[in-house]
């Protein structure tokens, strides 16, 4: 069993049970969210369709018992070394850490980081009596006390450059502010005391070290007399220590570049900083939610192993073309529904998206009220219309014939599991009196004319 640069397709509980202990580096996770929401997707490229349900109708017990199961598994499958992240809103947030604090220890609890997604909501303009809910929260654990630590750093604010950096090089134009050289504690704690400058103190440095930075004109004496003090340039400083409020990166939009049309998708800046923090270059990154695998994408631009799963095969083909156009190489996907008994238990769009994929077509830009036509052929453009059933039937036909007409079309293919004679008999028929050219494909056909 493969388990790096692998794309699984499925329930995610059903092959993390098959994958062996102490796997993984880092986790990720961006579960569906106790929010009772339904969308309907249309992806970026237009071709892929999809619905993404966000529903739990069992209540909030079913919701954190199914969610129990899978951050059991994700704990068994961590290294020692191993980080867990996982994404959530308030819905359920209490909820989730109880059961993360149940299974990690509540003493591997690390953070509770706010991610500020949004700067204001007007709701209260239609009704709303609540304060505007901004924010997302990514529970942080750690399988034990060595875990992987890279500290990150944010920009320092403008405010604090021009109060603390004021000063400025001439011949550089680099800002740098002036630190204090002493030695705190003076003799008592071991530091050498000598005259520099005309000024004799308590230094921090040796005699030879201080007059390295002498020479490298990093000790400024701003008048005769004055204290010597040490030139730290702004360049040199790697930033603020990055704190547990996020409010830095923005939200994914409609307009952005990365924008993949996924509902719940997060930003590239989000997945690197968790990336960057808690795991190093050969680490291998797991995340078993991979929607339209950003996490994949970043663990592949910065040199980590990955793995994924994700039970829509929409998303795991959408991922695997995104992570080929990031350079990756020897991809595989593993679990692509083909056999009649799997593709009959596939939602709707899954199916419609599985079967206008298989003829190498595009799915209809019109998620809903789409006039009998779910997609079209990729040269022609003839209409395909998609049917998850058993013996469809002739009004099936009949209602196809009146919508390739009004594409301004002959020729359309109807495509499910079996068709009746009276269907075959209305295809005959609307050829000989119509001059339309219908052709009905069965599922197992599709398989065996178009192949893997």
């Amino acid at each position: 069993m493969k388990l790096e640069g692998v794309i699984y397709c499925g329930d995610n509980l059903e092959w993390m049970r098959q994958f062996p202990d102490e796997l993984l580096d880092l986790c990720y996770i961006d579960p569906p969210f106790f929010s009772d929401r339904h969308y309907e997707v249309i992806f970026k490229d237009g071709q892929e369709i999809r619905a993404f349900e966000d529903r739990w109708k069992g209540g909030i017990d079913h919701y954190v018992e199914w969610m129990r199961e899978r951050v059991f598994e994700i704990h068994r499958l961590l290294k020692d070394t191993g980080s867990f992240y996982l994404h959530c809103d308030y819905h359920a947030v209490h909820y989730l850490k109880t059961t993360c604090d149940g299974i990690f220890g509540y003493r591997n609890f690390v953070n509770e980081i706010v991610w500020k997604r949004q700067t204001a909501h007007s709701d209260w303009k239609q009704g709303a009596k609540h304060f505007g809910r901004l924010h997302d929260t990514i529970l942080f654990y750690v399988k034990g006390a060595d875990y992987t630590w890279n500290q990150q750093y944010s920009p320092y604010s403008q405010d604090y450059v021009d109060k603390f950096y004021k000063h400025v090089e001439p011949r550089t134009g680099r800002r740098y502010q002036l630190g204090d050289l002493t030695g705190p504690g003076g003799a008592a704690k071991g530091n050498p005391q000598y005259e520099l400058m005309g000024v004799t103190r308590y230094w921090r440095y040796s005699k030879e070290n201080m007059q390295r930075l002498v020479e490298e004109g990093r000790v400024v004496q701003t008048k005769p007399g004055a204290v010597p003090r040490y030139k730290r340039y702004l360049d040199e400083m790697a930033g603020v220590a990055l704190q547990d409020f996020w409010d830095d990166i923005r939200p994914i939009h409609g307009s952005s570049k990365e924008a993949q049309g996924y509902p719940t998708q997060k930003p590239e800046a989000l997945l690197e900083r968790i990336i960057k923090t808690s795991s190093n270059e050969g680490d291998l990154v797991f995340d078993p939610f991979c929607g339209c695998g950003t996490t994949l994408v970043i663990a592949q631009r910065f040199n980590r192993r990955w793995l994924g799963i994700d039970v829509s095969p929409t998303a795991c083909k959408l991922m695997n073309r995104r992570l080929a156009t990031e350079g990756a190489s020897g991809l595989h996907m593993v679990g692509i529904p083909y056999k009649p008994a799997e593709l009959k238990t596939l939602k709707p769009f899954e199916f419609q998206n599985w079967v206008v994929g298989i003829m190498g077509g595009t799915v209809s830009d019109k998620k809903s009220a789409d006039m009998g036509i779910d997609g079209y052929s990729f040269m022609e453009r003839d209409p395909i219309q998609v049917k998850q059933s058993e013996s469809v039937g002739r009004n099936v036909v009949d209602n196809f014939e009146t919508a390739i007409r009004r594409v301004n079309k002959t020729k359309g293919y109807i495509a499910g599991f079996s068709f009746t004679k009276g269907a075959y008999d209305e295809v005959a028929r609307a050829k000989r009196e119509g001059g339309l050219d219908i052709q009905l494909l069965t599922v197992e056909e599709l398989v065996e004319e178009y192949g893997k």
